[in-house]
């Protein structure tokens, strides 16, 4: 049986010719599917009978299992979905102005270990499927009010992205397929730790929004809070950015975690300034968000404004991004940080 909630728009197409139908009934189901939300195949009152139940002898719609949900006193929702096989992942739902932004997880735990992130420190379990993705989304679409809908969505929860591309890149597309949820491709991004291959391979596949955690302007300091660093080093990544093409008024973010003592000093942002010349950016500057045993402290408000205003003052766009929902563990950096991958338990 397959899980209709984890197909392309090509999967599907594929499937139906096989079945003798027309190609047409392929997006009728995608639609229902993804931009209707059915959760069974009866719902599709403009398919025959007939075919609904030669539908039922090999697909199915999967449903998604909600372990757990916090709320913040401003907004944001953190739920924990638990997968087929026992796993939970966290997604969050961050509200702010006219957006209502989704942020989600590509894999259970995450491999590249960085030393300020709650996911890096419980290690890598696997890659989520395109289903798993796709249920994120339908787990958190079941938690609004009536009227509301989502308008946004990162790749910034656990794991990275981009060691998982192909199901990423075909779950952006669902994202943005107007018979699909329906959002814009300059209301989606993935954000990368530095994987060179996935961002070339995003330079020539992707349409959406690009992100990369840099965290520090020298392989010294980046190597040590960032292992990816040793396989990617900065040269090559600025390179890729460098390289990479933009379209319309579409800029790459530069995010950059700040830690007291440690990439927080005015030299480290006046080499940040020359590492960035060239890269049409801008610069999300996110003191750091504290997790049971985080490694690092944050910086205080006067040396966060501080470094912002030497980026500033250097011509650069910086945003000191506060992150909503820490106090649920939710925001930037401390997905899993109450769901270690050893117990499995629910948040």
């Amino acid at each position: 049986m397959k899980n209709l909630r984890g197909m392309t728009y090509e999967d599907i197409l594929q499937e139906v010719t096989a079945l003798g139908a027309k190609p047409y009934r392929a997006e009728q189901i995608f639609t229902w599917i993804y931009k209707r939300g059915i959760t069974g195949i009866d719902a599709m009152t403009d398919v025959s009978k007939v075919f609904r139940e030669l539908l039922k002898e090999g697909f199915f719609i999967g449903a998604v299992d909600v372990a757990a949900v916090r709320r913040s006193p401003d907004g944001t929702v953190k739920l924990a979905t638990r997968l087929e096989d026992g796993l939970l992942i966290e997604s969050v739902l961050i509200p702010d102005a006219d957006r209502l932004t989704l942020c989600v997880s590509s894999q259970a735990g995450c491999a590249l270990g960085c030393k300020f992130c709650a996911t890096g420190m419980n290690g890598f379990i696997r890659n989520l499927t395109l289903g798993e993705l796709t249920g994120q989304v339908f787990a958190a679409q079941g938690l609004l009010e009536e009227g509301a809908r989502i308008t946004n969505a990162v790749m910034m929860g656990m794991g990275e992205p981009l060691l998982n591309y192909d199901n990423v890149i075909h779950f952006t597309g669902i994202l943005t397929d107007a018979r699909g949820f329906g959002l814009s491709h300059n209301k989606v991004t993935i954000s990368t730790a530095g994987i060179i291959p996935g961002i070339e391979r995003m330079a020539r596949e992707a349409g959406v929004n690009l992100a990369v955690s840099i965290n520090a302007a020298t392989d010294e300091v980046r190597g040590r809070i960032m292992p990816v660093n040793n396989k990617y080093p900065l040269a090559g990544l600025v390179g890729a950015l460098r390289a990479y093409p933009l379209t319309g008024r579409k800029v790459i973010t530069i995010e950059y975690v700040l830690l007291k003592n440690v990439n927080d000093s005015t030299r480290d942002a006046e080499g940040l300034i020359k590492l960035l010349k060239g890269i049409t950016c801008k610069i999300n500057i996110i003191p750091l968000n504290p997790f049971p045993g985080a490694r690092f402290s944050r910086p205080d408000d006067k040396a966060v404004e501080q470094f912002a205003n030497i980026l500033r003052n250097a011509g650069l766009t910086a945003l000191v991004r506060f992150s909503k929902g820490a106090d649920v563990q939710g925001a930037c950096g401390q997905l899993a940080g109450e769901c270690p991958s050893a117990s499995h338990s629910a948040c």
